[in-house]
Protein backbone atom coordinates (compact mmCIF):
# COMPACT_ATOMS: atom_id res chain seq x y z
CA UNK A 1 0.00 0.00 0.00
CA UNK A 2 1.33 3.42 -1.03
CA UNK A 3 1.50 6.38 1.34
CA UNK A 4 -1.42 8.76 0.78
CA UNK A 5 0.62 11.46 -1.00
CA UNK A 6 2.10 8.94 -3.44
CA UNK A 7 -1.27 7.32 -4.09
CA UNK A 8 -2.92 10.72 -4.67
CA UNK A 9 -0.22 11.57 -7.22
CA UNK A 10 -1.38 8.60 -9.33
CA UNK A 11 -5.04 9.68 -9.42
CA UNK A 12 -6.71 11.62 -12.24
CA UNK A 13 -6.97 15.35 -11.66
CA UNK A 14 -10.04 17.39 -12.55
CA UNK A 15 -11.44 20.88 -12.45
CA UNK A 16 -14.92 21.27 -11.01
CA UNK A 17 -17.66 23.54 -12.34
CA UNK A 18 -21.21 24.54 -11.55
CA UNK A 19 -23.73 26.02 -13.98
CA UNK A 20 -27.40 26.96 -14.10
CA UNK A 21 -29.88 26.08 -16.86
CA UNK A 22 -32.62 28.64 -17.38
CA UNK A 23 -35.44 28.84 -19.87
CA UNK A 24 -37.96 31.51 -20.62
CA UNK A 25 -41.62 30.91 -19.81
CA UNK A 26 -41.99 28.98 -23.10
CA UNK A 27 -39.21 26.48 -22.17
CA UNK A 28 -36.70 28.02 -24.60
CA UNK A 29 -33.11 27.75 -23.29
CA UNK A 30 -31.33 30.95 -22.25
CA UNK A 31 -27.63 31.09 -23.09
CA UNK A 32 -24.81 33.62 -23.02
CA UNK A 33 -22.41 34.33 -25.88
CA UNK A 34 -18.81 33.94 -24.69
CA UNK A 35 -16.29 36.55 -25.84
CA UNK A 36 -13.36 34.29 -24.93
CA UNK A 37 -14.27 30.98 -26.63
CA UNK A 38 -14.84 30.51 -30.34
CA UNK A 39 -14.89 26.74 -29.73
CA UNK A 40 -17.82 26.96 -27.29
CA UNK A 41 -19.59 30.21 -28.22
CA UNK A 42 -22.87 29.70 -26.34
CA UNK A 43 -22.85 28.80 -22.68
CA UNK A 44 -24.95 28.59 -19.57
CA UNK A 45 -24.17 30.93 -16.70
CA UNK A 46 -21.56 29.18 -14.57
CA UNK A 47 -17.91 28.50 -14.20
CA UNK A 48 -15.00 26.87 -12.43
CA UNK A 49 -15.09 26.30 -8.68
CA UNK A 50 -12.74 28.23 -6.46
CA UNK A 51 -10.69 26.57 -3.72
CA UNK A 52 -12.99 24.94 -1.15
CA UNK A 53 -16.16 25.82 -3.07
CA UNK A 54 -18.95 23.32 -3.66
CA UNK A 55 -20.66 23.07 -7.11
CA UNK A 56 -23.98 24.66 -6.09
CA UNK A 57 -22.19 27.64 -4.53
CA UNK A 58 -20.05 27.94 -7.68
CA UNK A 59 -23.16 27.98 -9.87
CA UNK A 60 -24.83 30.63 -7.71
CA UNK A 61 -21.70 32.82 -7.52
CA UNK A 62 -20.89 32.57 -11.22
CA UNK A 63 -24.49 33.25 -12.28
CA UNK A 64 -24.57 36.40 -10.19
CA UNK A 65 -21.14 37.53 -11.48
CA UNK A 66 -22.04 36.86 -15.12
CA UNK A 67 -25.66 38.06 -15.18
CA UNK A 68 -26.49 39.93 -11.97
CA UNK A 69 -29.18 37.33 -11.29
CA UNK A 70 -29.29 35.91 -7.76
CA UNK A 71 -30.31 32.25 -7.78
CA UNK A 72 -31.96 30.81 -4.70
CA UNK A 73 -32.16 27.20 -3.61
CA UNK A 74 -32.70 24.55 -2.87
CA UNK A 75 -30.49 23.20 -5.66
CA UNK A 76 -32.19 20.94 -8.21
CA UNK A 77 -29.66 18.86 -10.12
CA UNK A 78 -30.31 18.55 -13.85
CA UNK A 79 -27.08 16.93 -15.01
CA UNK A 80 -23.61 15.73 -14.20
CA UNK A 81 -21.03 16.42 -16.92
CA UNK A 82 -17.63 14.79 -17.34
CA UNK A 83 -14.84 15.27 -19.86
CA UNK A 84 -11.41 13.71 -20.17
CA UNK A 85 -8.31 15.93 -20.37
CA UNK A 86 -6.74 16.81 -23.69
CA UNK A 87 -4.06 18.83 -25.42
CA UNK A 88 -5.79 22.16 -24.79
CA UNK A 89 -6.51 21.43 -21.12
CA UNK A 90 -4.49 18.92 -19.09
CA UNK A 91 -7.19 18.16 -16.48
CA UNK A 92 -10.45 16.28 -16.63
CA UNK A 93 -13.59 18.37 -16.17
CA UNK A 94 -16.39 17.40 -13.81
CA UNK A 95 -19.42 19.56 -13.29
CA UNK A 96 -22.98 19.89 -12.16
CA UNK A 97 -25.78 21.71 -13.95
CA UNK A 98 -28.66 22.93 -11.80
CA UNK A 99 -32.19 23.89 -12.82
CA UNK A 100 -32.64 27.63 -12.47
CA UNK A 101 -36.28 27.53 -13.51
CA UNK A 102 -38.11 29.80 -15.91
CA UNK A 103 -37.28 33.48 -16.32
CA UNK A 104 -39.80 36.12 -17.28
CA UNK A 105 -39.15 38.41 -20.24
CA UNK A 106 -38.46 41.17 -17.75
CA UNK A 107 -35.88 39.09 -15.85
CA UNK A 108 -34.13 38.26 -19.12
CA UNK A 109 -34.15 41.91 -20.24
CA UNK A 110 -32.64 42.95 -16.89
CA UNK A 111 -29.67 40.57 -17.05
CA UNK A 112 -26.41 42.50 -16.76
CA UNK A 113 -23.56 40.74 -18.53
CA UNK A 114 -19.93 40.86 -17.48
CA UNK A 115 -18.40 42.24 -20.72
CA UNK A 116 -15.13 40.42 -20.07
CA UNK A 117 -16.98 37.12 -20.36
CA UNK A 118 -20.20 37.55 -22.38
CA UNK A 119 -21.59 40.02 -24.87
CA UNK A 120 -25.09 38.72 -25.64
CA UNK A 121 -28.03 36.83 -24.18
CA UNK A 122 -30.20 34.75 -26.48
CA UNK A 123 -33.39 32.83 -25.94
CA UNK A 124 -34.17 30.35 -28.70
CA UNK A 125 -36.21 27.21 -29.18
CA UNK A 126 -33.99 24.16 -28.80
CA UNK A 127 -33.82 23.33 -32.56
CA UNK A 128 -32.74 26.92 -33.29
CA UNK A 129 -29.64 26.44 -31.12
CA UNK A 130 -28.33 23.54 -33.24
CA UNK A 131 -26.65 25.56 -36.05
CA UNK A 132 -25.08 27.98 -33.56
CA UNK A 133 -23.18 25.40 -31.50
CA UNK A 134 -20.75 22.51 -31.93
CA UNK A 135 -22.62 19.20 -32.08
CA UNK A 136 -21.50 18.00 -28.66
CA UNK A 137 -22.44 21.33 -27.04
CA UNK A 138 -25.89 21.07 -28.60
CA UNK A 139 -26.23 17.45 -27.45
CA UNK A 140 -25.38 18.57 -23.94
CA UNK A 141 -27.96 21.40 -24.09
CA UNK A 142 -30.58 18.94 -25.39
CA UNK A 143 -29.77 16.58 -22.50
CA UNK A 144 -30.41 19.42 -20.03
CA UNK A 145 -33.76 20.20 -21.67
CA UNK A 146 -34.74 16.53 -21.57
CA UNK A 147 -33.72 16.25 -17.92
CA UNK A 148 -35.92 19.23 -17.10
CA UNK A 149 -38.81 17.76 -19.12
CA UNK A 150 -38.64 14.29 -17.58
CA UNK A 151 -37.45 15.13 -14.08
CA UNK A 152 -34.60 12.62 -14.46
CA UNK A 153 -31.05 13.96 -14.14
CA UNK A 154 -28.81 13.51 -17.18
CA UNK A 155 -25.28 12.16 -17.27
CA UNK A 156 -23.12 13.66 -20.02
CA UNK A 157 -19.94 11.59 -19.88
CA UNK A 158 -18.38 12.32 -23.24
CA UNK A 159 -17.67 16.03 -23.16
CA UNK A 160 -13.95 15.43 -23.68
CA UNK A 161 -11.40 18.09 -24.56
CA UNK A 162 -9.97 16.35 -27.65
CA UNK A 163 -12.77 14.15 -28.86
CA UNK A 164 -16.08 15.29 -30.32
CA UNK A 165 -17.73 12.71 -28.07
CA UNK A 166 -17.22 8.97 -28.14
CA UNK A 167 -19.93 6.44 -27.27
CA UNK A 168 -20.46 5.76 -23.57
CA UNK A 169 -18.86 2.65 -22.16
Amino acid sequence: MLPVDEFVATLPKATLFGAVYFTDMDERPVQLHAVYSAEHPWQLPGGTAEEGERPWRTAVRETEEETGLVVSGPPRLLAAVFGLPGAAWPLATAGYVFDGGRLTDRQIAELVLDPEEHDEVRVLALPEWRPLMPARDFARLAAFAEARRTGTAAYVGTWDWDEPGAPEE
